[in-house]
């Protein structure tokens, strides 16, 4: 829908729009339904993929390193390791113990 409501394409736009509206949909409550299966990990990934445009010659990787970017999986990581981070210096309502056990 971003793209083709925006006429105006420039990737710093087209990057700021995804960082707003499109990539907190993705990442909603990661830390309960993270994806074990690798298709839909991709299929996660290509949402961002094909956000990043005008780089078209580039692979998935430099296209996020160039816009400076981390996969979503990447992200989903830092984002577990926050929240047993959270449960440690009990910041959260679930205890570490109870986790463990």
């Amino acid at each position: 829908m971003i793209r083709t409501a925006i006429t105006y394409k420039e990737p710093k736009i087209m990057l700021s729009l995804y960082k707003t509206l499109v990539r907190p949909h993705a990442e909603y409550c990661c830390c309960v339904w993270n994806q074990s299966y690798k298709k839909d990990k991709e299929l996660l990934e290509k949402i961002q993929h094909r956000m990043i445009i005008n780089m078209r010659e580039k692979t998935h990787e430099e296209r996020l390193k160039s816009s400076g970017l981390w996969t979503l999986e990447e992200r989903r990581n830092r984002q577990d390791i926050i929240e047993v981070f959270k449960m440690y210096r009990s910041y959260s309502s679930v205890a570490l113990h109870e986790l463990l056990r």
